[in-house]
């Protein structure tokens, strides 16, 4: 009689449990894929969408800068263009707000000890200032403040304190310079400057400022710091022709050169051929003695603000 062979087809699920296991697992998996590929794609379109939306956002943000930037810059052309003259109301800082540096005072010490015992002229006031009048003791310091409270300083021989006015305010800077163009009256060669008729020049100082020979002027006032009060116009104006005038070389020292009343008329009254040295906010211009005396011109090749 045969041996009996084995059948899988009557397998039980008890007796075959893998065969059922195959079975089960393939529909399973076909119901899975198409949800897990949905998830995908969601998840991807997703991330394109944010990825689009912050590449959108970005965009519209650097467009608006530039806008801005744009009309800031067109207003600021439009201002220099009908003023002629870089004026600008913020430009106007109180020195007191701005105290002297310790490089600043070693530059302006450096200036004065190269020339001690000399004589020295300052518009202005600043405490440091005091420490350099020491310096010159065998010298002579003279002092122009239009407020002479403001100056803490004892008594000393060399030095000497005198009140002056101020009557022409910062705000008339470009009808001022326009005017120095264009009046003979203010050319280099136009005389003595107590005795001028050019709007700029300083005609009301003692008369032992005009009869000096200045080895050092300072210019360091009025305060100019704000569009009414006072400008410093005519003092640096004033300070171009007596170094001019003079038979000595002289160092003229401008403060504030970061303010546009400052930066322009050292420019157009001093010239840059003549700047020498400078640090931080002051400019060391060396006039030679005598130097264009005879000249109808400042500079020998015309103002910077012209070109």
């Amino acid at each position: 009689m045969p041996p009996e062979v084995f059948n899988p087809t009557f397998c039980t699920p008890k007796i075959c449990p893998s065969a059922l296991s195959r079975s089960e697992n393939p529909p399973q998996i076909r119901k899975q894929s198409p949800l897990k590929r949905m998830e995908v794609a969601f998840t991807t379109k997703r991330f394109i969408h944010t990825f689009v939306f912050i590449l959108a956002c970005l965009s519209i943000f650097r467009l608006l800068r530039f806008a801005i930037s744009s009309y800031s810059s067109s207003q600021t052309s439009m201002r220099t263009n009908v003023l002629e003259f870089p004026y600008q109301r913020d430009s106007f800082l109180p020195s007191s707000g701005r105290p002297i540096t310790k490089k600043e005072y070693r530059f302006l010490s450096t200036i004065i000890s190269q020339r001690v015992p000399c004589n020295i002229l300052i518009f202005g006031w600043e405490p440091q200032y005091r420490r350099l009048a020491k310096m010159n003791a065998a010298g002579s310091t003279v002092f122009l403040e239009d407020h002479p409270e403001r100056v803490r300083m004892r008594k000393l021989n060399s030095t000497t304190v005198y009140k002056v006015n101020y009557d022409v305010p910062a705000k008339e800077a470009f009808e001022l310079l326009k005017h120095a163009r264009e009046e003979i009256d203010c050319a280099p060669n136009s005389g003595p400057v107590e005795t001028s008729a050019c709007k700029l020049a300083l005609t009301n100082l003692p008369n032992m400022v005009y009869g000096h020979n200045w080895d050092v002027i300072l210019v360091d006032g009025p305060s100019s710091d704000k569009p009414e009060a006072p400008g410093r116009m005519a003092a640096i104006y004033t300070a171009s022709i007596m170094a001019r005038a003079g038979n000595i070389t002289t160092n003229v020292v401008v403060h504030d050169v970061d303010r546009m009343i400052e930066k322009w008329f050292s420019w157009e009254f001093l010239c840059e051929e003549n700047l020498v040295s400078s640090k931080g906010r002051y400019w060391n211009f060396r006039i030679q003695d005598g130097m264009q005396s005879t000249s109808t011109r400042f500079c020998s090749h015309g103002s910077l603000s012209k070109e």
